[in-house]
C-alpha cells in the first residue's frame, strides 16, 4: 500500500533548524530588528509565508516577504560554510534505501535554493530529483497544502504516502493531507510534542520494513 515516500528536511535530514532561525536572526538584525525567543521557536518547523506573517503581527518588518526569504539565505549559506551541515543519524542511507523501492521527495517551508543547496551537500540529487518549496503553495505548514501537492505531482493517492517529520506543524500538515505519518525525534532539539504523529522513531533507520507494514497495515480503508 505504501508508493511514496515524503520527506521534510530541516530538523529530519538535517539538524538545520537552529542555522534557520539563526539565518532569520541575523538577516534581521542587519535592519536593527531583534528576534525574540517566541519568534526563533515559531520559526521552527513553520513554512516561510507563517514566519513572515509571524513576524509583521509581532513588531513589523521593513523588509518584503521576498527580500527577507533571501537575506537569509544568504545568511544560512554563510552559516553552513562556517559550520558545516550537521546530517542527522541515517539520513542519507535512508533516503536512498526508501527512494530504491518506493517514489520519494521533500516537502518543505524552506526556499527552494535552501533545498536545493541541502540536496547537493547531502548527495541526494539523484534520489530527490524534484522538491516542493515555500514558493510553490500559497500556505506553509501546518496547512497540508505542500504535502497534497507532492501526491499530485506523484499522481499517488493520499493515503499511500508516508511522510516523515520532526515538527509539530509538519506533522499536523502530513495527518491533514491524509497521509500516515512518522516522528522522529533525533532532530527535534526544541523538543516540540510529536504525538500527533502515528508513529515516533529515534532515527530515521528505525524506519524500517516492520514499522511500514504495521502502520498501513493498521490504517487501511483510511489513515486513523
Amino acid at each position: 500500500m505504501l508508493r511514496a515516500v515524503i520527506f521534510d528536511l530541516d530538523g529530519t535530514l538535517v539538524d538545520s533548524e537552529r542555522q534557520n532561525a539563526e539565518s532569520v536572526a541575523r538577516a534581521l538584525a542587519r535592519r536593527g530588528r531583534a528576534l525574540s525567543d517566541e519568534e526563533r521557536e515559531f520559526v521552527i518547523g513553520h513554512g516561510w509565508r507563517e514566519i513572515y506573517a509571524h513576524l509583521v503581527g509581532n513588531g513589523g518588518v521593513d523588509l518584503s516577504f521576498d527580500e527577507l526569504k533571501a537575506a537569509a539565505a544568504v545568511e544560512r549559506e554563510r552559516l553552513v560554510e562556517a559550520e558545516g551541515l550537521v546530517v542527522l543519524p541515517s539520513a542519507r542511507e535512508t533516503v536512498r534505501r526508501l527512494a530504491a523501492r518506493y517514489a520519494a521527495t521533500i516537502v518543505s517551508g524552506s526556499s527552494r535554493t535552501e533545498i536545493a543547496m541541502c540536496v547537493r551537500a547531502l548527495g541526494l540529487e539523484a534520489e530527490i530529483p524534484w522538491y516542493v518549496g515555500t514558493e510553490d503553495t500559497a500556505r506553509g505548514k501546518p496547512a497540508p497544502d505542500g504535502y497534497l501537492l507532492a501526491a499530485e505531482r506523484l499522481r499517488i493517492a493520499p493515503r499511500h504516502c508516508l511522510v516523515i517529520e520532526d515538527s509539530t506543524a509538519g506533522i499536523r500538515a502530513g495527518r491533514t493531507a491524509g497521509m500516515v505519518v512518522v516522528g522522529v525525534r533525533a532532530g527535534n532539539f526544541a523538543g516540540q510534542p510529536q504525538d500527533e504523529a502515528h508513529a515516533v522513531v529515534d532515527t530515521l533507520a528505525d524506519v524500517d520494513d516492520a514499522l511500514v507494514a504495521s502502520l498501513f497495515a493498521a490504517t487501511v480503508g483510511g489513515v486513523g
